[in-house]
Order: C-alpha cells, then sequence, then structure tokens
C-alpha cells in the first residue's frame, strides 16, 4: 500500500523550526568550559529529532548536515570534548544554516550549498581537532548516515554482544511507530538474531489488529555501543520496555517461537529496508524538547480558530437581537425568556472568552528571538550590553504577536547602536561598563504594554533638531515645541546616524515602527532623560478580533470608539472654545490646549447638534496626540466583533472596520490614531 509522506511536510517543519528556537536559547545559555549536561542533551535531542524527521521524508542534504552537528555534540555531551567560545559560535552559525536549509526545502527554493559545505566542514574539523587525546592525524570525522537513514557503527575497540529485551506497548502500533524500520536500523549496526514470543496473542475472534501483543529478544554482535543502540530506539522509548545488557557470545541463527510453543530457527540474512519513520514520533519527540515529556496539548490551524471565532461572533450578534426584541415583550412567558436570555449571554460570553484565549500566545515567542540579536550586535558593535527580560509570559491575540515583532526588532537594534555608550564612555562617565536593555510586557486594563528601555545616553534633541533641519524634513526657522522635537524621529528618512551600517543609518526603520503599531490599533510614546536612558513604551489592544468599544451617536449613525483610546467625556459651555492659526477649533484641557474634531464634518453626516454646548465632546488620544470628537450623545458601552472592511471595500481612513449590533443595523469603529491623520489633513486642506 503506497503512503503519503507530503501530508506530513508542513508539521515537519512547523515543528522543527520550534525545536530550533530552543536549541538557540539553550546554546545562549552554555557556560564555556563547563556547559550545563541537560542544555547539552536538550540541544543534542533536538539535532537527532531533526536528522531522523529529514531521513524520514528523504531530506537528504539537512540529514548530512544535522549529523555532522550531532557528532560535535554527542563528544560534548560524552565529556570527550571541552567547550570554548569560538564552538558556541560554530553551533549557532550552525543553526543559522539549518533554518536557511529548512526553509529552502519547505518553500523549493535553492540554498548557498558552498555554505553549508563550509561550515559542515568546520563542524568536522572541531571534532578531530577538539577530541581529548586524540589529534588530526589519528581521527577522523564520523560518516554521515546512508540515505536510508541507517546508524553506521562506531569504532570500538572489539566486538560486543548485546542482549536486548523488547516489548511494545499495546498501542505501539497505534503510535505510528515502525518494527521493521528498528530492525534493519540494529542490522545495519551489525550481527543480529531474533527470537519472538507470541505466547500472549488472544484468541482470533479477541483479536484486535490494531493492538500489539508480540514480545521481542534479540541478540547483536556489533562494534556498537550502548549509547548507538538506545538511539535506534529513542524514537519509541516511551511506548515499549526496553532492556539492553552484554552477553559474551551470539548465536548465529534466530529462533521465532510460535503461539503453540513450536519453534523454527533459521538465519538472518536481510531485512526490509527501513521504510520512513512516521511524523508522529518526530512531532512527539520534538514537542518532549519544547514543552516536557507531558505534552497535553494539540496543534490547530488558526485558520480553524478563525473560523470558530468567526462562529462565536455570529452567535454574540444573534443573542443580542434577542435579547433586545425579549425587552420589549410582556406576558406571562416574558420573564421566563429574559430569564433564559439572562443566561444565555452568559454562557456566550463565557464562549467567547474561551476562544479568544486559544488564540492567545505569551509574548515570549517574540522574546525569544532577541538574546541572540542582542548578542550578535553587541559583538559587532563592541560594546558590552546584557538584555533583561520580564513579563514574557503575559499573553495577547496571536495576529497582534505576529505583527509587532518587526517594530520591537527596530527598536532593540535602535538602543543598541545609538542608546548605549561604549564601555570606555560608560565608565567615564561613572556608569557600569555594561549596558542594559530591558523587555517589559503587562497588562494595563484591556490593552498591552511593551516598554523598550535603555540605561544609555538618552536622546539628544538638539542633534535630532539639527538633522530635521539639515534634511529638510522641517524648515530651517520653524519652531517646535520641546515634547514635538522626539516625534522627528518618526518622519520619513529620519536618522541622526553619521555613517551608514548594517545597523542603523539608511532612515528607514521608526516611520516603519510607528506605522505597523498604528495599524495595529495602537500608539507608541517615548520618554527621555540626557545620560540616564530612553524608554519606547507601545500601547496595544490585547486582540484585533473583539474591542470594548463606547458607542456614539452622529445624527442617524452610531460609531463605536475603542474605550482604550478615551481619556474623558464632557460637555463644553458657551464660548469655552477658540479659533486657532493652523489647528482650527481648540479648547482647554487639563492646561494643553486640544483640536475639536466635528465627526458629522469629517464623514459627512447630518448632525442633531451643530453647537459645541449642545452635543459632548469625548477626549480620545492616539499617536500621542489629543483631540476632542464632537458627538451627538453617547449610547452606552458593549463589546463588540470586528469585522473587517478591507476584504470587500479596501481600506478606510479613519475606519479601522464594522460590526453589527443588536438591533441588526451597522456601526462603524473608529480607528483613533487614523482618525486623528484624517482631521489633520483635513484642516490643512480647508
Amino acid at each position: 500500500m503506497s503512503f503519503d509522506l507530503d501530508q506530513f511536510h508542513e508539521a515537519f517543519f512547523e515543528e522543527s523550526f520550534e525545536a530550533i528556537d530552543g536549541m538557540e536559547a539553550a546554546l545562549l545559555k552554555l557556560d564555556v568550559g563547563a556547559p550545563a549536561p541537560d542544555l547539552i542533551n536538550t540541544i543534542f535531542r533536538t539535532a537527532h529529532s531533526i536528522k531522523g524527521g529529514s531521513g524520514m521524508f528523504g531530506f537528504n542534504e539537512i540529514m548530512s548536515f544535522t549529523h555532522t552537528l550531532e557528532t560535535l555534540l554527542d563528544e560534548l555531551r560524552s565529556g570527550n570534548m571541552d567547550l570554548k567560545q569560538s564552538s558556541i559560535d560554530l553551533l549557532l552559525k550552525s543553526v543559522d544554516v539549518l533554518k536557511d536549509m529548512l526553509h529552502a526545502v519547505q518553500n523549493k527554493t535553492g540554498v548557498d550549498a558552498q555554505v553549508v559545505s563550509d561550515i559542515q566542514f568546520e563542524l568536522e574539523l572541531v571534532v578531530v581537532q577538539g577530541r581529548k587525546g586524540g589529534s588530526a592525524a589519528t581521527a577522523a570525522p564520523e560518516a554521515p548516515p546512508s540515505p536510508a537513514g541507517a546508524s553506521q557503527p562506531e569504532q570500538v575497540e572489539e566486538m560486543t554482544t548485546w542482549h536486548i529485551g523488547f516489548e511494545p506497548d499495546p498501542g505501539f502500533l497505534q503510535q505510528g511507530n515502525d518494527l521493521f524500520g528498528i530492525f534493519a536500523a540494529l542490522q545495519a549496526l551489525g550481527s543480529l538474531s531474533v527470537e519472538l514470543d507470541a505466547g500472549d496473542l488472544p484468541d482470533l475472534e479477541a483479536l484486535d489488529p490494531q493492538d500489539c501483543r508480540l514480545r521481542w529478544q534479540l541478540e547483536l554482535q556489533a562494534d556498537a555501543s550502548r549509547d548507538r543502540i538506545e538511539e535506534v530506539f529513542a524514537w519509541v522509548a516511551d511506548d515499549c520496555r526496553l532492556s539492553i545488557e552484554p552477553v559474551s557470545a551470539a548465536p548465529e541463527t534466530a529462533t521465532v517461537a510460535s503461539s503453540n510453543a513450536e519453534t523454527v530457527v533459521a538465519p538472518v540474512t536481510s531485512l526490509p529496508p527501513e521504510p520512513p519513520k512516521p511524523v508522529a514520533a518526530v512531532a512527539e519527540e520534538s514537542t518532549r524538547m519544547a514543552a516536557g515529556s507531558d505534552a497535553t496539548s494539540i496543534r490547530v490551524s488558526i485558520e480553524k480558530i478563525d473560523e470558530l471565532l468567526n462562529t462565536v461572533g455570529e452567535v454574540v450578534i444573534t443573542q443580542s437581537m434577542l435579547t433586545q426584541m425579549g425587552e420589549g415583550m410582556e406576558g406571562p412567558v416574558s420573564e421566563r425568556l429574559r430569564s433564559g436570555l439572562s443566561q444565555l449571554e452568559r454562557h456566550v460570553r463565557e464562549l467567547q472568552e474561551s476562544v479568544m484565549r486559544i488564540r492567545m500566545l505569551p509574548i515570549s515567542f517574540v522574546f525569544s528571538r532577541f538574546p541572540r540579536l542582542v548578542r550578535d550586535l553587541s559583538q559587532q558593535l563592541g560594546k558590552k550590553i546584557e538584555l533583561k527580560m520580564t513579563g514574557e509570559q503575559t499573553e495577547l491575540d496571536k495576529t497582534v504577536l505576529e505583527r509587532v515583532g518587526d517594530p520591537l526588532v527596530h527598536l532593540v537594534r535602535n538602543a543598541l547602536d545609538h542608546g548605549i555608550e561604549s564601555a570606555e564612555r560608560r565608565v567615564a562617565s561613572g556608569k557600569p561598563a555594561a549596558g542594559t536593555v530591558h523587555l517589559n510586557a503587562y497588562h494595563k486594563g484591556g490593552a498591552i504594554i511593551i516598554e523598550v528601555s535603555d540605561d544609555g545616553a538618552g536622546l539628544d534633541r538638539d542633534r535630532i533638531l539639527a538633522k530635521a533641519r539639515e534634511k529638510g524634513l522641517i524648515g530651517a526657522d520653524e519652531v517646535i515645541a520641546e515634547d514635538a522635537i522626539v516625534d522627528l524621529m518618526f518622519l520619513p528618512g529620519f536618522s541622526t546616524a553619521e555613517k551608514t551600517t548594517d545597523v542603523s543609518g539608511r532612515g528607514v526603520g521608526m516611520d516603519v515602527v510607528r506605522r505597523n503599531i498604528t495599524e495595529l490599533g495602537g500608539y507608541i510614546d517615548v520618554t527621555s532623560t540626557p545620560g540616564r536612558g530612553s524608554r519606547f513604551t507601545i500601547n496595544l489592544p490585547l486582540t484585533l478580533a473583539i474591542v470594548d468599544g463606547q458607542s456614539v451617536a452622529v445624527g442617524s449613525e452610531t460609531y463605536i470608539v475603542p474605550l482604550v483610546t478615551i481619556v474623558e467625556s464632557l460637555q463644553l459651555g458657551r464660548g469655552t472654545s477658540n479659533r486657532l492659526v493652523g489647528q482650527g477649533e481648540v479648547f482647554s484641557f487639563r492646561g494643553e490646549y486640544v483640536p475639536i474634531v466635528r465627526l458629522h464634518e469629517l464623514f459627512d453626516v447630518a448632525p442633531r447638534a451643530r453647537e459645541l454646548h449642545e452635543g459632548l465632546i469625548m477626549v480620545v488620544e492616539g499617536d500621542g496626540r489629543k483631540v476632542g470628537l464632537f458627538v451627538d450623545d453617547l449610547l452606552g458601552q458593549q463589546q463588540v466583533v470586528i469585522k473587517s472592511l478591507e476584504t470587500n471595500y479596501g481600506r478606510i481612513g479613519g475606519i479601522s472596520g464594522a460590526t453589527i449590533l443588536g438591533e441588526g443595523t451597522v456601526a462603524l469603529i473608529l480607528d483613533v490614531p487614523g482618525l486623528i491623520r484624517l482631521a489633520a489633513d483635513h484642516l490643512a486642506a480647508a
């Protein structure tokens, strides 16, 4: 029967990339000279799992590379080599090469074969030169495995005969494990004899073909160590009982025992070639490495979760409609109906929150990339920098998580390059030689706050202003408020770097940071103290699927304003507003002048109130700026399901999406940062 393995490719790649991330994190924790054995074992198991999986799918180049990597790791974990800083650097380069090879195979693109060959040669050379008591003249790197994936015999001093007791669990076959593959791998090590014990087989009527009720006694004569034999069973170690003991001699025949105790003796000549190992074993091994031996989770595609969330959203809308209809009913059953609808509302909210929790992931998935980034860049820049991370378990929506990674990379790179001074300058100013970059995440209300701070020199406002004038981003005589100078960093093309390097100086980055964060419905604030450091604070919604909002009325239309953007709502008295040149209508709010945005003018809607004292002002904040939205009335707070408009209508300025209200009408959800920019453009064009 043919078996298509292509269906398992994506699972293999996904598991492999997760395992490699754990491998890289473990490498960064290694101490030169005396590495922790558990870290070395974790790294070794990752390489071993990827080697097995790549061999299973016929990715022979990856299998060969990981085998060489595995050889070096085996020497380290067995104590045959001392761990040097150069070895750690080489292992990290190997991780990068392995990622590139996996991406190339996944996307069916080419990979730089010369780079792979160079790193593989360096790995082999380190093994040859690093073995204790060995030399380049006498030692040789271990040969890579054959494409079929069978391990090659180790060179040891003498042949050994091993007695192997192998008793699979009843569910052994249901896990996708392969018996013939195990026997073939053992036979590749040397001379194998097999004795089958079928005494536990039930009667034919009671036989379940999916249950494994067989046991084997094996004897292997080979120049292989116990560790090499255990590797053969590494995939099935949790699904069987296994004993491996040395004996004095090996029989030349195999005895096969049947259920009626009759025996057939025959020499073992050859076994079928080892078929590919099922992906279940690879996935299980990778999961154990990433999350411990007790894996209690399943992998579900994000598309299925999105479908579930959309369905729950429709249920929320239907429940709101029913609740509104029930409020107007009278009669003997009306109270029972309203009580039932109240219970339904409670259960629907619990269901909605449960589905949302499924989409939530810890921000450690993003933070985990920065130890390597800080290590490499600090070496490149010749600076001493320590990375501190807190709040790694803070959770946010998967979509937000995926899109916040690049802005954080820009901020961390800038902190390393522009923020942290050289060790000499730090010592001269009374600071420790090593600078600190701190990544922190925490929940605040209905939002997540991510902070990137450093204890460097702080922002040089005079230099920022001079550079902005030099590049023509502002006029030569234009007066800029002190607080607004920092905002110049976010203009396209701005950079204070004296020369272009691999790290910075191209004038791209901070404008992209603000744009990406704004597209997520968030904003970024900057605080800085000269000589003491800077802090970039990103405020983001927890999810892009559901928002807590305030309903406002403008004429016959209803709009939803996200609660996280609202500062305060108030009613202005007569004559309390003013008109300033270049800013339009403003009012005084807590010691500052705040522009007024008339929503009815911006969206061309006929309002019920035109005089400011007849309506309400809602002060909102986005992109670090405040405006007062003039509306007719506040309608109430509610949690709404966001429906995207871009799919069918394209992107609309000032609008982040739409929702369906309880009465079945559609309400637009305001994008406050976009709305502020739209109002500024509207004012400039007036």
